[in-house]
């Protein structure tokens, strides 16, 4: 308990990520409004209950069509500005509504753009859901930040439509809209003044700087003037470029993650998509299936299908608040297991019982469950793709919810008027809990991220120079370590090339030189063995190397490319202070 406590301290103290939740259950709210409205309008103008299925229908189509195109602008584009850009367009289709409803405009025009803002909503799931990641400190906080936005999402589905009813019966349908567009202005403003995600760049970029002159002062402080990097010269190194300027020659260039980390997160997002499929589907039907419950089954009419709905709002809002104890786990195949369960449960129950007392409790359960395993999901998603593909790994995603969602709302009302609701809701909890059950066991969801790794490489976090990083963190870069065999005279690094790797060595000797004047032999610095690490500070400085280290007998090596070591070192300032104290009483780090 005191571990969940200290995780959710810590979000409540990270401004931007609070302010962003704030605007976001504002809009939410106001996204209520919008649609409660919405129904309402187009029913009275065309008094036809088939074309207000159709606008539902059709509000559906640009997630089919746009999401993956919504997340590869996520992936290209500043995330918060995609964000903004939505919000801003939409705020100004929910005037232009209130404007043609005030003055009893034509129906094809509010259809219209109602359509048009589906267009603009389908870019913001990718964005929020890759933009959230990059405000918080680690990937330990990526499931607590997923609870709380989920919680106030949630909470907003209980308080919207109530406000919507109130303020439609008391002052139109024209105020519901513009209250509206007042929600995005509000989103808009607070996104306007939350950082973007390249000032963290900035912010590194002027780590390097500082990282620089430490290094020089530490080894002119240790009598090693002339030893910046492996014995190299202080005189070669180089301040870190501003954000937005190229990098210094021979710097590691930032690049995307590699192949090899989508490749192996595709077991579990394979086994993401499937429980989606299933979750998903169930989830469209249901929603269609509480009016039937409600008169045919329970024979409460439509105040019980109020009932109803109103249970999967309170549920969602317990099920999000449960999720903010289980997310802070780093092993949640349990939780994700509990939610299945609970879904599933809840479903058959409510197949079972003819009591509107009892389908609300059940019900609640089931949808509490169901925003349990989208919380779940949400973080095993953020924690298993890289951030680079974020956004498109997410876009394909909601193509494939929306998909299922629609296909479940059409063929679960089919099916019950074929077989009664009753035995169709019990059939339908069963599947989710074997599918949840199913994925967990055959592609391992809800483990640690940690992957498997060799002996060389899992020792690489007890060094006590890695110590306190956070281990989301660390077991990231641990990913992308691979080990390289060193026989013996081999040069691993040569004066004057390009810093593109650090390493770590877990076996052997080697040697670090430097170049002598004309007829004169290299210099041997120093003699590093097991446990030592260098090339680090080429990396931090952004210099090529400054010293040769070669192989004195066959070796095993640890090694890590440049991007993903900066990345590593953006943890924090501890671990760059570490390293450059190598410095510190003649020791040099390369």
């Amino acid at each position: 308990m005191r571990a969940i406590l200290a995780s959710y301290r810590r979000l409540a103290r990270n401004r931007a990520l609070v302010q962003l939740l704030a605007g976001e259950f504002v809009s939410s709210i106001g996204d209520w409004l919008y649609l409660v409205a919405l129904l309402v309008v187009v029913y009275e103008r065309s008094e036809s209950a088939v074309l207000l299925g159709i606008v539902g229908a059709a509000r559906i189509l640009p997630y089919v069509v746009l999401s993956v195109p919504a997340g590869i602008v996520a992936d290209r584009y500043d995330r918060r500005l995609v964000l903004l850009a939505t919000d801003v367009a939409r705020g100004l289709i929910m005037l232009a509504l209130a404007a043609i409803v005030a003055v009893d405009g034509p129906l094809e025009a509010i259809v219209a753009l109602a359509l048009l803002a589906a267009c603009f909503s389908t870019f913001f799931g990718p964005a929020i859901g890759s933009y959230l990641p990059n405000l918080v400190a680690d990937e330990s906080e990526f499931g607590p930040a997923n609870s709380a936005f989920a919680t106030l999402d949630n909470l907003a589905f209980v308080v919207g439509p109530a406000l919507a009813g109130a303020l439609i019966a008391t002052s139109g349908l024209a105020l519901a809209f513009l209250l509206n567009a007042a929600s995005f202005a509000v989103i808009a403003a607070i996104l306007w003044r939350l950082p973007r995600v390249e000032r963290r760049a900035a912010e590194a970029a002027q780590g390097a700087a500082e990282a620089t002159e430490l290094a020089a002062g530490a080894a002119e402080g240790a009598g090693c003037s002339e030893v910046a990097e492996a014995g190299g010269p202080t005189t070669r190194t180089a301040e870190a470029p501003e954000a937005g300027e190229p990098p210094a020659p021979g710097a590691p260039a930032e690049k995307e993650a590699p192949p090899q980390g989508l490749r192996r997160a595709i077991g579990p997002l394979t086994g993401l998509l499937i429980l989606d499929v299933v979750a998903y589907f169930v989830g469209g039907g249901l929603g269609i299936l509480t009016v039937l419950i409600a008169v045919d089954t329970l024979g409460a009419g439509e105040a019980g299908t109020g009932y109803l709905n109103a249970a999967i709002g309170i549920g969602g809002v317990v099920g999000a608040l449960v999720s903010g104890a289980l997310v802070v786990r780093h092993r949640l195949a349990v939780p994700l297991l509990v939610g299945a369960a609970a879904m599933g449960l809840g479903l058959v129950a409510l197949g079972l019982v003819r009591d509107l007392g009892l389908a609300v409790v059940t019900l609640a359960v089931a949808a509490g469950g169901s925003l349990l395993l989208d919380v779940i999901e949400a973080t095993l998603l953020q924690r298993a793709v890289p951030d680079a593909v974020r956004g498109r790994a997410l876009g394909v995603f909601e193509t494939v919810r929306t998909l299922a969602m629609a296909a479940g709302s059409l063929a679960l009302p089919i099916l019950a008027g074929a077989y009664q609701s009753g035995p169709v809701l019990v059939a339908s909890g069963v599947v989710t809990l074997g599918a949840g059950a199913g994925v967990i066991v055959l592609f391992g969801l809800g483990r640690a991220a940690a992957p498997e790794v060799s002996a060389a490489i899992a020792r690489v976090p007890s060094l006590p120079i890695f110590a306190g990083l956070p281990a989301p963190r660390l077991e990231a870069a641990m990913a992308r370590m691979h080990e390289e065999r060193a026989p013996a005279g081999q040069v691993v690094i040569r004066e004057g090339d390009p810093a593109d790797r650090f390493y770590v060595i877990a076996e052997g000797r080697f040697s670090v030189t430097q170049h002598a004047r004309a007829g004169q032999p290299d210099r041997l610095l120093r003699e590093i063995g097991p446990d030592d690490v260098f090339g680090e500070i080429g990396l931090l400085t952004r210099v090529p190397r400054t010293a040769t280290v070669t192989a004195v007998t066959d070796g095993l090596l640890v090694v890590l490319d440049g991007p993903d070591f900066l990345k590593l070192v953006a943890t924090g300032p501890s671990l760059s202070a570490r390293l450059l104290g190598l410095y510190r009483g003649g020791v040099v780090s390369d």
